[in-house]
């Protein structure tokens, strides 16, 4: 919304003292991350902008900040909301009253099942929320060629979304090889978002193809892993995003990198993270207080975690505590714990009342799960070789090994072997383009009976089931389809826990707290029911079908080489 001259009479009489702030912490402590210091005094508001810092104020309202300490609003620079598996609404209320007051989203899951339909819904509701939700293009529907996709977007349908304000630039480019092969349609998206902000995707990239991948105009990278790594990166001029979320986790590798020098260069990001983990950890605060507990600079961290984030997306409003910035701001009890008190957005403070009087979105891809059901018989793999490739789960990483394991065979088939924690993987199309089943195995679950399932395969999202029983893995798959999407449990032919996900078979209609209780209830079911030692089996899971991060993964087409991005032979 423009400012008018009304507005600006307004700031200028407030910031000058003539007339009363609409809002005043009194007496508080603020952050400036300019400098570094923690400085005293009051911070005045006058509606969405902060208009005085270090001078003395009243106001029409006023906030006793004595205890408190005043930081910026926090960035997530890389996000997919559906990750969190609840509707853009519910992620909004989940959130913001834990400080993060801006985030940057990729709809790359929803565009996967619906396409443009997914991208409106998402534009939709970043028109409705409390906090400011940026959404990035999808770049990459469908990610590979190497997977059914429930939809494709060609460069032409993003060009007609790319002057909506809402829209930032191009979404994480995971074509990484299609940029190497110079693949005409990969060409034509980079070019059409030629000095606009696009997002890299970038693991374990270095040297001379790095050099290459940047020289498209992609400016940052999620998908670091190491503190060399993204030495390299920053060194080659790449905005590294440090990523803390339910399955990925690289606060620990990376917060040796944040100093004063790199600070500016850095974001922090949660990706995938669901609402248990933020109960129980936080979301952008969990990531500044990991960050700050590993011995990273205090006001570095927050620095990357508000002014570099809105510096690197193009957002020069926000990100400070200072004059003529947005009134984005949280209050914390204790700097170096991040432990937030409150918080102010758009020079209110957040309450139940701030997600109140939302526009409802209607819910979109309610039937998206077009699968017939299946019988124990569709997961029987034919006897081959002894040795055979299996996908080793990294916990806590979605990069996988590739293993060369003996796996028995049995009466003409390959069987799992759960005694030496050997499943079955086997991913099904699930989006009516064809009926293709992908077979293989996996070590890492250590599932000694029973089955799981997902709705949620990043990043077509087809149907996932690993099981260490063919007979298990078709009730999981069958009551999946009955929910129309979701997470499954299964053990001895019984369901021991669920959550439905019937929009576009990623996110719940349900509350924040709700799925949050049901994901306590799986998470229960499949480590003492199952003996699963994972922290987050499904979201483990739900990458195991990802053919752009190495090494070795499953899609609907087969198991998948990805240093080499192509099938392994069957």
């Amino acid at each position: 919304m423009a400012v008018s001259r009304d507005d600006l009479r307004k700031r200028i009489d407030q910031a000058l003292g003539n007339a009363r702030a609409d809002l005043v912490i009194k007496d508080t402590r603020f952050l400036n991350v300019v400098t570094g210091e923690t400085a005293h005094g009051d911070i005045a508001l006058c509606g969405d902008r902060i208009v005085g810092t270090y001078e003395s104020y009243d106001g029409v309202e006023e906030i006793d900040g004595r205890g408190l300490t005043v930081v910026p609003g926090f960035i997530d620079t890389h996000v997919h909301c559906e990750s969190t598996c609840v509707t853009p609404p519910e992620f909004d209320r989940c959130v913001l009253p834990r400080g993060t007051t801006t985030a940057i989203c990729d709809p790359h899951e929803i565009c996967n099942v619906l396409g443009e339909r997914g991208l409106r819904y998402f534009l939709d509701s970043a028109s409705t929320m409390a906090l400011d939700l940026r959404v990035q293009l999808s770049s990459c529907v469908p990610a590979t060629e190497l997977e059914t996709s429930g939809a494709r977007l060609e460069a032409e349908d993003l060009v007609r979304h790319r002057d909506d304000p809402r829209v930032l630039g191009l979404a994480e480019f995971m074509n990484f090889p299609g940029v190497f092969a110079k693949l005409p349609a990969v060409l034509d998206k980079l070019a059409a978002f030629d000095g606009r902000l696009i997002d890299g995707h970038a693991p374990l990239m270095h040297g001379r193809e790095l050099n290459a991948y940047l020289s498209c105009g992609i400016r940052n990278c999620h998908e670091t892993t190491s503190a060399a790594e993204a030495m390299e990166k920053l060194r080659k001029g790449m905005q590294v995003l440090i990523r803390d979320g339910s399955v990925s986790k690289d606060v620990h590798a990376l917060a040796e990198v944040i100093a004063p020098e790199t600070s500016p260069f850095l974001g922090f990001c949660t990706d995938d993270r669901n609402p248990l983990d933020i109960a129980e950890e936080g979301h952008m605060d969990h990531l500044i207080r990991a960050a700050i507990k590993l011995g990273a600079p205090v006001a570095h961290v927050y620095r990357a975690a508000t002014w570099s984030a809105a510096r690197g997306f193009g957002l020069f409003d926000r990100g400070l505590v200072a004059p003529g910035q947005k009134a984005d701001l949280v209050l914390l009890d204790d700097l170096e714990d991040c432990a937030v008190n409150r918080v102010i957005k758009d020079g209110r403070v957040v309450t139940a009342e701030s997600f109140a009087h939302r526009t409802a979105v209607e819910p979109v891809g309610l039937r998206s799960v077009k699968l017939d059901p299946v019988t124990a018989a569709d997961f029987a793999v034919p006897a081959g070789n002894a040795t055979q490739p299996v996908i080793g789960v990294l916990p806590g990483k979605i990069l996988t090994e590739r293993l060369a394991l003996d796996v028995p065979r049995r009466g003409g088939q390959t069987v799992a072997d759960p005694e030496r924690d050997i499943l079955k993987v086997c991913v099904l199309s699930r989006h009516g383009v064809n009926r293709n089943i992908g077979r293989g195995f996996v070590r890492g679950f250590e599932i000694r009976e029973g089955a799981i399932a997902s709705s949620v395969g990043h990043d077509s999202h087809n149907v996932c089931v690993v099981g260490a029983d063919d007979g298990d893995m078709a009730v999981a798959v069958n009551r999946l389809i009955e929910l129309q999407g979701g997470f499954v449990a299964v053990r001895n032919g019984r369901v021991l826990a669920e959550l439905a996900l019937p929009l576009a078979g990623l996110m719940s209609l349900e509350p924040f707290e709700e799925v949050e209780r049901q994901l306590r209830t799986l998470r229960r079911a499949v480590r003492e029911g199952m003996g699963c030692p994972l922290a987050e089996p499904f979201l483990q899971l739900a990458f195991l079908p990802l053919p752009v991060i190495p090494h070795l993964k499953i899609t609907d087409r087969g198991l998948v080489d990805v240093d080499r991005f192509e099938l392994v032979a069957a």
